[in-house]
């Protein structure tokens, strides 16, 4: 198998069966591919070349990216979150800034301030990371409540105030968020209002089949101070991803898959399984994904499928489960998945 074939998805789908994450549907003779499929395609590629294993979150990462929205990364350690983020920057020539979160940075080391100059006698703003096109905040919840809530108007607005003034960012703009899901002492878990500007939460796991061989391999035969995210290339401009994104919001969606993403929202809110369903947000979010889907996969509309594929990345982090649940060992992914099953799919 070559390089190309195990970065794109293979698995079929048919309207009448489970699906897992971001499995391709198989594309219809029309439309016309969109061009914006090409140029994933090729960020695809790139990311591959450092990123390995790892075909499912590379293509919801770029989903994502395709929606304008943000994400949430959540894994062990070493599993390649940082680096993944570090390939998609490198893959398009926009602007990158980094973040280490922790519990001592402050608002303002995030958004930026206004320093009085004693030259000039004036106060001189001083830009925050936070003016860029892709931004990693890594371990996001090591900060307290108060930093974390700095990001809620630049993530929902793309604009920044400081002192009353209100700047607006060049798009594109992203936020990747990376946290560690074993590791609870001195951290602050995310509240739920943060937690919604997400548009998806991505769970990445131990790399599969032999790639785990391939990255030590690789790893182990590097010169200290090099990565393999050096050996990814700027493929698209900033002007790209945004006529890329414009090309995905235009993606046709009938009602009937509308009213589909609805119901199976309203079923989180329903289900006895869980205390908090997710709210209105999330039924846009996953119409937004699906739109992404169906770009990825070369296709001008929304399918029921795609609606289920990103059921899982959008809202794993807006349900909550009832503590009796949680307590007897289940996941949200297997509750969702459950209620998604449950929900009826317009025909296709």
């Amino acid at each position: 198998m070559n390089e190309e074939e195990a970065l794109t998805p293979d698995l079929p789908l048919d309207g009448g069966r489970p699906v897992s994450e971001f499995e391709a549907p198989q594309a219809p003779s029309e439309p016309e591919r969109p061009a914006s499929a090409s140029l994933i395609a090729a960020m695809r590629e790139q990311i591959g070349r450092s990123v390995l294993g790892q075909r499912e979150v590379i293509n919801q990462v770029l989903a994502c990216l395709l929606a304008g929205g943000h994400v949430l990364l959540e894994g062990k350690p070493g599993l390649g979150k940082t680096q993944l983020v570090l390939a998609l920057a490198r893959s398009f020539s926009g602007n990158f800034g980094r973040i280490q979160f922790t519990p001592d940075l402050m608002p303002s080391d995030v958004t930026g301030f206004r320093l009085f100059d004693m030259k000039s006698q004036t106060f001189q703003l001083r830009r925050g990371p936070v003016f860029t096109n892709l931004l990693l905040a890594d371990e996001i919840n090591r900060a307290p409540a108060k930093t974390q809530s700095s990001l809620l108007e630049v993530m929902q607005e793309r604009q920044v105030t400081i002192d009353g003034e209100s700047m607006t960012l060049s798009p594109p703009f992203m936020t990747l968020a990376t946290q560690n899901p074993i590791e609870h002492e001195g951290t602050y878990p995310l509240p739920e209002a943060q937690l919604d500007r997400f548009l998806i939460k991505v769970l990445i796991d131990y790399p599969e089949g032999n790639a785990e061989r391939d990255i030590v391999t690789r790893s182990a035969a590097e010169v200290p101070g090099e990565s393999s995210v050096a050996s990814v290339e700027a493929v698209a401009t900033p002007e790209d991803v945004v006529r890329a994104q414009a090309e995905t919001a235009a993606v046709q969606v009938v009602q009937e898959v509308v009213d589909y993403a609805v119901a199976i929202v309203q079923a989180t809110r329903d289900s006895k399984a869980v205390a908090l369903g997710a709210g209105t947000r999330g039924a846009i979010a996953l119409v937004r994904i699906g739109k992404a889907i169906a770009t990825l996969h070369g296709r001008g509309y929304v399918i029921p499928d795609d609606i289920k594929a990103a059921s899982l990345p959008v809202l794993r982090h807006r349900v909550q489960l009832a503590p009796e649940v949680a307590m007897g060992g289940q996941d949200v992914d297997a509750i969702l998945k459950s209620l998604v099953e449950s929900v009826p799919a317009p025909r296709q």
